[in-house]
């Protein structure tokens, strides 16, 4: 099994596929809480390891003190180091992150991250999940998600299914890059969460 502590080696490595990957996602959390409306927002991080993209994206950003966040890992030492970094408004929650009871009272939030998901489930619970996302994320909210591009390359697959899903494709890494990261956001009023369900389990 994936030991997902030592997983989180590869972002202290300069130039490795992660550490690119982090970057292009700290750029679009920024862009996107530019673009949100002013006043309070809430953000939610499914299965947020360290939580280095969005406390990195954070720092030194003016909406920042705007921002109530809750991560959710199940990895306690993942957890941990989140705490131990994370600013004034970020809530670190130890658990599932595959079930919507989770979420209760935070959801739909402004910013939904869906980063380091997709690439460990099913294509049936990428498609499960997608359409939980609509739940999770309030109308024209943004969700910022990844997935590797090894083949078959499902990327543009995710993202028509997004689509589907009443989501706007906003933006999308270059397919030159071996991770894709995309940018969606809901078109449509969010539905309400559905209690006691399980939206992925990894594999």
């Amino acid at each position: 099994m994936t030991d997902w502590h030592a997983w989180h080696d590869a972002y202290d490595r300069p130039g490795s596929t992660l550490t690119q990957r982090l970057a292009h996602v700290r750029d679009q959390i920024r862009s996107a809480l530019d673009a949100l409306p002013p006043g309070p927002l809430s953000v939610i991080s499914v299965c947020a390891g360290q939580g280095r993209d969005l406390i990195g994206a954070l720092d030194g950003h003016p909406r920042a003190g705007d921002v109530q966040a809750l991560l959710v890992e199940l990895d306690e030492r993942n957890a941990a180091i989140a705490r131990e970094h994370a600013p004034g408004g970020v809530t670190v929650l130890t658990g599932d992150a595959g079930l919507t009871d989770v979420y209760a009272g935070r959801a739909p939030a402004h910013l939904l991250l869906m980063c380091g998901v997709f690439g460990n489930i099913s294509d049936a619970d990428i498609k499960r999940t997608i359409a939980f996302c609509a739940q999770l994320c309030r109308e024209d909210g943004f969700v910022i998600w990844t997935r590797h591009r090894e083949a078959p390359d499902a990327v543009p697959w995710i993202s028509t299914e997004f689509e589907e899903a009443g989501f706007e494709e906003i933006w999308l890494s270059e397919p030159g890059f071996i991770t894709g990261v995309g940018v969606h956001r809901l078109r449509r009023p969010a539905l309400a969460l559905q209690a006691g369900e399980r939206m992925f389990t990894f594999v």
